[in-house]
């Protein structure tokens, strides 16, 4: 599996994630720990102006996707 292959499938992987679940993968479930761990890794590159041309498109829809799925505080 290349890596082109392997980003592919993680961007996949979250996106049915946050499409199953109606929510955000989150830093305090051990099994979802991976899933935002390489978003953040991925925004990191992305704000460094790092991330390849070819993924770009493709994460800023993820990015639109989880600020969909963006939780709220309930007092507002």
């Amino acid at each position: 599996m290349t890596q082109e292959e392997r980003w592919m499938t993680r961007c996949m992987e979250i996106v049915s994630f946050i499409e199953t679940n109606h929510r955000n993968p989150s830093k305090y479930v051990v099994s979802e720990r991976e899933l935002v761990n390489w978003t953040k890794q991925q925004r990191e590159l992305t704000n460094a102006g790092e991330l390849k041309e070819s993924r770009i498109g493709m994460f800023k829809e993820l990015m639109e996707l989880c600020e969909r799925y963006k939780r709220k505080n309930q007092y507002q």
